[in-house]
């Protein structure tokens, strides 16, 4: 699963933003695709034989219908919020039977929880939809939309769209650091390993890219030391945050921000924007609990499974976690105001509501 710190990621949102989508003489809502992780997965795990699921209370508490949908949250996520503040409906699950018709022109949700940039991440939660499926699945559903308003229209809503994209957490807490001398550390020291992460995004990226995306913001990991889960179980003895952890997000942001810049040259725009998702150090006075997950059990409440029966938080909006990974609503909240208003040393090179602007500015000119 997506550690939080997939959500304290950069989120590498890779948000492809509209210059207005028209069709029929009608205008449309700018489109909105989701690939990633379980920080962004609005329940493509439910349709799947995998153990990464959240579609069993108490998960989906606070959200609108107050059942679990296969969010990864007591209530709304990160792209729930930003089609929010797009003034869109909520993307449907790609693997959805509901989204057919008209559906498709508001977009789809690719994520699913549990993967990561390799294809080797995640491999315990069996079934899962990689990265490079997910953006086979995306090819998929652009011959369906081609079929329902033609291919050019097509093109111009890809090419206008909003695309958000989650990824890289998993690798480290799902992969590199799963076990005790794995596989791939045996292969690298943490630098070679995280240089090998980022030249696999770039080609993640540049097939994203190739696919029609033009606007695309980029999430590194966030404090992956500091989540519940990796404090129970290797946090040090005064509450301290995994030592090796925060090595690896230290060493993995710099060379995702630096990747993205190389990218936007090469592209010749600023397709491409960084959210740096220090939620932690953000976010820690908005909060009464940011160590201990809402929903749990064992230290921390970091060991194992939100269920029925784990320890339950009464007041959901005091923690920063719902889950041993997970943000909360609340954190959600906070994370998407700081994309949309957020300074350069949070999200590079312009924010969420410059980007809108500029790009309807553009789209009146044409």
């Amino acid at each position: 699963m997506a550690s939080f710190l997939v959500f304290t990621s950069h989120i590498l949102v890779i948000l492809c933003l509209s210059i207005g989508y028209y069709m029929n003489g009608v205008d449309a809502a700018r489109a909105f695709f989701v690939f990633g992780d379980s920080l962004v997965d609005n329940g493509n795990n439910n349709f799947l034989a995998t153990l990464a699921r959240a579609d069993a209370p108490p998960y989906g508490i606070d959200y609108p219908t107050g059942r679990p949908t296969g969010r990864f949250s007591n209530g709304l996520n990160i792209p729930d919020l930003i089609s929010k503040e797009l003034g869109s409906e909520t993307t449907l699950p790609y693997l959805s039977p509901k989204l057919k018709g008209k559906k498709l022109l508001v977009g789809a949700n690719f994520a699913s929880a549990g993967v990561g940039i390799l294809n080797d991440t995640g491999f315990q939660f069996i079934e899962i939809i990689r990265m490079h499926k997910q953006l086979d699945l995306f090819e998929e559903y652009k011959k369906k939309l081609s079929a329902l308003i033609g291919d050019k229209e097509a093109i111009k809503l890809v090419n206008g769209a909003l695309v958000l994209i989650s990824c890289g957490g998993n690798d480290f807490v799902n992969n590199y650091y799963l076990v005790s001398n794995s596989l791939r550390s045996r292969q690298y020291d943490l630098p070679k390993f995280v240089n090998y992460l980022i030249t696999e995004y770039k080609k993640i990226l540049r097939r994203l890219y190739k696919l029609g995306a033009r606007r695309v913001v980029v999430t590194g990991t966030g404090p992956m030391g500091c989540v519940p889960a990796e404090l129970a179980r290797r946090g040090g003895p005064n509450n301290e945050c995994s030592v090796e952890l925060e090595r690896a997000a230290s060493l993995y942001n710099p060379e995702l921000f630096q990747m993205i810049i190389e990218l936007n040259r090469e592209k010749g725009s600023d397709v491409f924007v960084v959210v740096t998702m220090d939620v932690k150090g953000s976010f820690e006075n908005e909060f009464v609990e940011t160590k201990e997950a809402c929903c749990g059990q064992g230290p921390y409440n970091g060991i194992g499974l939100c269920t029925l029966a784990s320890n339950i938080c009464q007041n959901r909006e005091d923690y920063l976690f719902w889950d041993s990974f997970h943000p909360s609503e609340k954190a959600n909240k906070l994370i998407v105001e700081k994309i949309m208003t957020a300074s350069t040393e949070f999200i590079y090179p312009m924010n969420l509501s410059t980007i809108l602007a500029l790009d309807s500015k553009i789209n009146s000119t044409v």
